[in-house]
């Protein structure tokens, strides 16, 4: 978010961070390790709610195209209800999102309006109701829609192609599961990177600076910083992508086998 949102320097002067390490490196000698986990008390918060609708609204969109309950779905099919899942996750990641990007840069700006998490959630409420909390709403939608399409087709696709021949694709190991889930994260955030940067500036933007939203936010970034503005933070989401989604598909199948194993009937 930091490497997103930085200013744009002024001629002549270098950029606040010339990249992911210069970035980690600058928030670790200024702030400490706690600034590296700014932010992090919204996330923690909506995490656990938001993968279970995100899986739940993929097996629903699974669901809704079966005529039958042992149907194998196309890819596209699996891209469809991916898709679906994206737009239940919304609901919770808006809102989560916003403070979390504000809390982040705050160190940075050196302006500390907030305290905490639900101090933000207060301010943002008071300054502009419920439209102030769920500020970039439609950005996250067209971040997570197609990224979560692309994440849970990616992951089908791979985790077909790593069953041996003969072999059930429930049977497949851990270290299978972890290079699958770990390739559909990069897979979903090279979809959804720019989209992401553009929900950052906007939900970071001082209230009334992109009156027609992510258009005008669109249209400053290309005319002042280029094309390759709508990478930018490219090397920190790949670094955590795989190993954070790896992890998390690995949890949820071994949640599903136990709970498959606790009540196979439910």
């Amino acid at each position: 978010v930091r490497l997103q949102t930085q200013p744009k320097p002024q001629p002549g002067q270098p950029p606040l961070y010339s990249g992911t390490f210069d970035c980690f490196r600058k928030t670790l000698v200024g702030e400490g390790v706690r600034g590296l986990y700014r932010g992090m008390a919204a996330p923690i918060v909506g995490v656990t709610p938001m993968f279970a609708v995100c899986f739940f609204g993929f097996g629903l969109g699974k669901r809704l195209q079966q005529r039958k309950p042992d149907d194998v779905l196309t890819y596209p099919q699996l891209f469809a209800a991916g898709m679906l899942s994206g737009v239940f996750t919304t609901v919770i990641m808006a809102p989560g999102e916003r403070i979390k990007c504000l809390l982040q840069i705050q160190a940075a700006t050196g302006e500390t309006k907030y305290s905490g998490p639900l101090d933000c959630a207060k301010q943002l409420y008071r300054e502009a109701g419920i439209r102030g909390v769920y500020k970039g709403t439609v950005l996250t939608l067209m971040r997570d829609v197609p990224a979560s399409g692309m994440y849970f087709m990616t992951y089908e696709w791979l985790k077909n192609i790593l069953t041996p021949e003969g072999r059930s694709v429930s049977d497949l190991s851990v270290p299978r599961i972890l290079f699958a889930g770990g390739l559909a994260g990069i897979f979903n955030w090279a979809v959804a990177i720019p989209p992401d940067v553009l929900k950052s500036r906007f939900q970071t933007a001082p209230p009334g600076k992109y009156p027609n939203g992510f258009r005008d936010v669109l249209r400053e970034l290309i005319r002042e910083e280029g094309v390759a503005s709508l990478y930018k933070g490219f090397t920190a989401v790949m670094i955590r992508a795989f190993p954070a989604n790896a992890a998390c598909f690995l949890g949820f199948e071994v949640a599903m086998k136990f709970l498959n194993w606790l009540a196979p009937g439910l």
